[in-house]
C-alpha cells in the first residue's frame, strides 16, 4: 500500500481501520499529556526560579503531576505495542515462522 506508514514491516500484510484508528487516537492522547507536560515544566521552572517557599511547596505536587503524566504516555505506548504485535499475530496466523514476540513489557511499580 503506497503511503502506509505501516508498509515498512515488511511482514507483508495489511494493518486494518481499527488498528490504525488506535494509534491515531492514542498518538493524540500522547501529544496532548506531552504538551501539558511543557507548560508543568515551564511553571516549575518559575516556581523554582523565584525561590519563594510557596512556589517551591507547589512544586511538589507538579512534579507529581508531570510523574503521573510521563507514567501515562509509558502505559499508552505500551498498549500500542502490545496492539500491534496482537494485530500483526493475527494477520500472520497460518505462518510457518512461528515466532512470537513478547506481548507486554513488565515495569516495575
Amino acid at each position: 500500500m503506497e503511503g502506509d506508514p505501516f508498509s515498512g514491516f515488511g511482514i507483508g500484510t495489511q494493518i486494518d481501520n481499527k488498528v490504525i484508528q488506535t494509534f491515531q487516537r492514542s498518538f493524540v492522547q500522547v501529544q496532548s499529556i506531552l504538551d501539558q507536560n511543557r507548560l508543568l515544566i515551564n511553571e516549575i521552572n518559575k516556581n523554582h526560579e523565584t525561590r519563594l517557599p510557596d512556589n517551591l511547596s507547589r512544586n511538589a505536587g507538579l512534579i507529581r503531576e508531570l510523574n503521573n503524566n510521563i507514567r501515562r504516555v509509558v502505559d499508552l505506548y505500551s498498549d500500542l505495542s502490545c496492539s500491534l504485535v496482537t494485530s500483526m499475530d493475527a494477520s500472520s496466523e497460518g505462518d510457518s515462522n512461528g515466532a512470537k514476540l513478547p506481548h507486554k513489557r513488565n515495569r516495575p511499580g
